[in-house]
């Protein structure tokens, strides 16, 4: 057995503590390979499309291990340690796409009253059961926008280099619903993989991975974890005001994900959903394995309002909570709203 380390150091200082050093490292269980280091995503080379005889079947699961970090309520550092996820890897005309599984389970969907910033359309609170799914490991980069559009189109044409902020490694944004609908659909088409945007009760549940704070991270956030306006914290016994970047950041930056093993869920950019808008969760499904977003709530939403969830790096601290809720027309870009695929797994 071998490991693939990547590693990308980083100082949290901490309001009552000394400055910790975290590594990230992203360890591949290959046997026969040696290690090689990498920072963040990585461009391969340029390769063709999967065979005909590989369409539709799941590729070969990977683990890797990432860093874990847990705040009190005034941003002191609580816990620091490692967690371990499962993920296969994606070529795209070269470029990979990390898509970490998820194990199915039960959560509670929204918040209480009694949470900073909580808005009506998070209630009522309720238990959902999500099956086993794959989410992205990171939101979609400007290199695996392109790779993508770059696909024979399915409905319609991608701008491929939509973004304000330019980068490979950055979360390509500027991009609206409809097209990252047919990003998807061109995935699907050339894999045979069931690739679509999450459902908005799956993107939670992927965003809390078993927490039930207002963040993965805990009571609060703050910038050395998560790329919001930090100017604005949140919280009662928030952290003193600290960055604003005022732009995108690489997917994983920051080093540290959730227990799920997904990076930049909070911040970044806002990630459209599937589902059309509901006001409330009033008559929301209680179970996602037999629902479709589009009719699964025993009334219909707006399909001229799309959900978008996560909060950016143009947002306060509240608006980057995991149960947050917002949405766009499907048409609308802008240069904070990106996303993540999902794909569902074979039954």
């Amino acid at each position: 057995m071998s490991l693939k380390v990547s590693a990308c150091v980083f100082a949290l200082v901490l309001i009552v503590s000394p400055i910790v050093t975290l590594c990230r490292q992203d360890v591949d269980v290959i046997p026969g390979r040696k290690s090689q280091k990498q920072n963040g995503p990585q461009t391969k080379k340029k390769g063709t499309p999967p065979a005909p005889s590989k369409l539709g079947r799941m590729l070969p699961l990977r683990t890797y291990e990432f860093n874990l970090v847990r705040l009190d309520s005034t941003g002191a550092f609580k816990e620091l340690h490692k967690g371990q996820a499962q993920y296969f890897s994606e070529a795209i005309r070269g470029v990979p796409l990390d898509m970490v599984k998820l194990p199915g389970g039960t959560f509670l969907m929204g918040s209480p009253t009694n949470e900073e910033g909580h808005e009506d359309n998070e209630e009522p609170q309720h238990m959902v059961s999500v099956p086993t799914f794959y989410l992205g490991k990171y939101e979609v980069t400007q290199a695996q926008w392109q790779a993508v559009a770059k696909l024979p189109k399915v409905k319609r044409a991608l701008n491929p280099d939509p973004s304000y902020f330019k980068g490979d490694d950055l979360p390509v944004e500027r991009v609206s619903w409809e097209d990252a609908v047919e990003f998807c659909e061109r995935l699907r088409k050339v894999t045979g993989r069931q690739y679509r945007l999450p459902d908005e009760a799956e993107w939670e549940y992927a965003c809390r991975a078993g927490t039930t704070t207002p963040f993965a991270f805990g009571y609060t956030i703050k910038p050395e974890l998560v790329n919001y306006d930090g100017q604005h914290p949140y919280g009662w016994a928030a952290p003193e005001p600290g960055i604003y970047r005022k732009k995108t950041t690489p997917v994983g930056y920051m080093a540290v994900a959730n227990a799920f093993g997904l990076y930049d869920m909070h911040g970044n950019v806002w990630e459209w959903c599937q589902n059309p808008w509901h006001d409330d969760y009033t008559n929301a499904p209680t179970d996602t394995r037999n629902a479709s977003p589009e009719n699964a709530w025993g009334r219909s939403g707006d399909p001229h309002k799309r959900v978008l969830r996560g909060g950016s790096w143009y947002s306060p601290g509240d608006l980057t909570r995991s149960a947050r809720r917002y949405y766009f027309s499907p048409d609308f870009v802008i240069y904070d709203v990106g996303f993540r695929v999902a794909c569902t797994a074979p039954k």
